[in-house]
């Protein structure tokens, strides 16, 4: 009898040694599920986030040109016409730098961002991520003010 009460004693705890063990593996689980959708909906964030800036570079470049354009004009006026229109070519030189830098950072971010950084595991991709989505928001709304400024200063 003692010994059928230690193999009860023992099973119940092996059972619940067995239980919690299963419990918590379900808990790491649907830990890992939530940082897989955590870092999947980043990715598409900073893909997104990429795709509205890079859908503009046609037209900033297109903006680019215009202004290198209108310089060019501008240096071709008489003396007097010219100094009267130095105002107007000082800023389409500051928007035509102003683009080449939306362009150049857009370039860098694309060259910079590393789709291998998911091999450091979960939370430095998550971390990454995020970085990452600073870093695009801030090119990507550097593109959509320059070219609005070219917007307005183009209408001219």
């Amino acid at each position: 009898m003692q010994l059928q009460a230690f193999y009860m004693k023992n099973l119940f705890f092996l059972f619940a040694a067995a239980s919690l063990v299963f419990m918590s593996c379900g808990n790491q689980e649907k830990g890992q599920s939530a940082s897989r959708v955590l870092s999947d909906s980043l990715f598409k964030e900073v893909i997104d986030l990429h795709n509205v800036g890079m859908a503009k570079m046609s037209r900033l470049a297109k903006s680019r040109e215009e202004a290198a354009h209108r310089i060019d004009s501008l240096q071709k006026l008489p003396a007097a016409a010219k100094s009267a229109a130095a105002p107007y070519a000082g800023q389409l030189d500051s928007l035509s730098k102003q683009l080449a830098n939306a362009e150049s950072l857009m370039q860098a971010w694309m060259t910079g961002f590393n789709v291998d950084s998911a091999n450091n595991g979960t939370d430095q991709w998550i971390q990454y991520l995020r970085d990452e989505r600073e870093k695009v928001t801030s090119v990507k709304d550097l593109i959509l003010t320059s070219l609005q400024s070219a917007d307005s200063l183009l209408k001219k």
